[in-house]
């Protein structure tokens, strides 16, 4: 069975694979930290799917964690003119529809 999740997260590391590409120049720390923190999210939730418990809703915390990492450091780029909000609005909607289906798994 599918984790609707993952599979979210994954669609947010291709919607961003276009939309952080200028920052490879202009702010390459920025632009590793969101690969990092994109790609966290994914890999809590794939080891996450194969525990149980409270050791399941841990990583999926930190999963969650990353998400919000990825949103706040797409907005950080926009505020500092290094990305264009238009360009970011698709995988803010998809970090957004990530972090609710987080918040269901985390409760």
């Amino acid at each position: 069975m599918k984790l609707v999740a993952l599979e979210v997260s994954l669609d947010v590391i291709r919607s961003l694979r276009r939309t952080i590409a200028p920052l490879r120049k202009s702010d390459p720390k920025l632009y590793d930290q969101i690969r990092r923190a994109a790609s966290s999210v994914c890999l809590n939730l794939a080891e996450g799917r194969r525990r149980t418990g409270a050791d399941r809703k841990h990583l999926w915390r930190i999963a969650a964690g990353s998400a919000d990492e990825t949103q706040t450091a797409l907005r950080v780029a926009v505020a500092w003119g290094d990305l264009q909000r238009d360009a970011t609005q698709e995988a803010l909607a998809l970090l957004d529809r990530l972090l609710a289906l987080l918040w269901g798994l985390t409760r």
